[in-house]
């Protein structure tokens, strides 16, 4: 059974494998990698009932884009990194019809701030349609949190997809990751949808196409690692037994010493990323002379 708290789906399927002490490939589950823009990719598609139910994640296609080239600041790895973003996320759009895009998560904290931050770089359109009709209808939603709004985030997305009536619906969230490694190094694009908070223990209502009536592509970055998972990891390696941790440590996360700077390049290639996938005649040179 998965215990280790990850949203990712390629780790995931890694950890069913450390699990089963396997090394074949899971039934109901097909995992390979491919490039983009020179960046590596590993799909992952939970093709039925019973993969679903090994990895703990609903049916459809997972795309994890390693962006970790960013902070090896190699060359073009910027343009590179938003190219990849829309290359993937693109096939998994409608090629027509209005968008809403919407960022979840807390402006106040910063490991939480990818969905809202995201947006300042959204290219805004649904009110421009008898002026640029070349541009694809977008909207942008910045979905509060319940702590702070008293509003379930579906409830704010189920909201405005009624006043918009979008083809689809792009969320942008922060999630959890088992691996140190793949913290603001990792983007997971996904055609299921997700449940914000999931991956810290707070579940609240589904984003997917049987909540809103029309596919939810969400797209993300893990922020956080969970600190018992660390330890876990850690005691592990040592040769000790995770279970003398006895679920302390549950409540605790650890995110980069440098995330506000991540936070900034990351909404960055996001926002751009989702503009370059829904506008298919624009380019990235485009793109920085309308967002300057």
């Amino acid at each position: 059974m998965l215990t280790v708290r990850t949203d990712l789906a390629v780790e995931a399927h890694a950890l069913w494998r450390e699990s089963a002490a396997e090394t074949t490939r899971l039934k109901g589950v097909a995992a390979r990698e491919e490039q983009a823009e020179g960046m590596t990719v590993t799909r992952v598609e939970i093709l039925d009932q019973e993969g679903a139910r090994a990895l703990g994640k609903p049916e459809g296609t997972y795309l994890t884009l390693d962006v970790s080239p960013l902070w090896r600041r190699e060359e073009d790895a910027f343009p590179r990194a938003v190219r990849a973003v829309a290359a993937l996320l693109g096939p998994l759009l409608p090629e027509e019809g209005p968008v809403l895009a919407a960022g979840l998560g807390n402006q106040a904290m910063t490991p939480d701030a990818l969905g809202p931050r995201s947006l300042d770089h959204l290219l805004v359109t649904r009110h421009l349609g008898e002026a640029l009709p070349q541009l694809r209808p977008v909207a942008g939603l910045g979905a509060g949190v319940l702590g702070t709004t008293g509003m379930e985030v579906a409830e704010w997305v189920r909201g405005a997809a009624e006043q918009v009536g979008p083809a689809a619906v792009i969320v942008v969230d922060a999630l959890a990751a088992r691996d140190l490694e793949r913290l603001c190094a990792t983007v997971q694009i996904a055609d299921t949808g997700l449940v914000p908070g999931s991956g810290v223990g707070n579940h609240r209502m589904a984003l997917n196409r049987e909540t809103l009536g029309v596919p939810v592509i969400s797209v993300g970055v893990p922020t956080v690692v969970d600190a018992e998972t660390i330890a876990r990891d850690l005691l592990g390696e040592a040769g000790a037994v995770p279970k003398a941790l006895n679920g302390r440590g549950r409540r605790f996360f650890v995110t980069p010493e440098s995330i506000d700077q991540k936070i900034r390049d990351l909404s960055k290639v996001l926002g751009y990323g989702i503009n370059l996938a829904l506008q298919e005649s624009l380019a990235l040179e485009d793109l920085e002379a309308l967002m300057a």
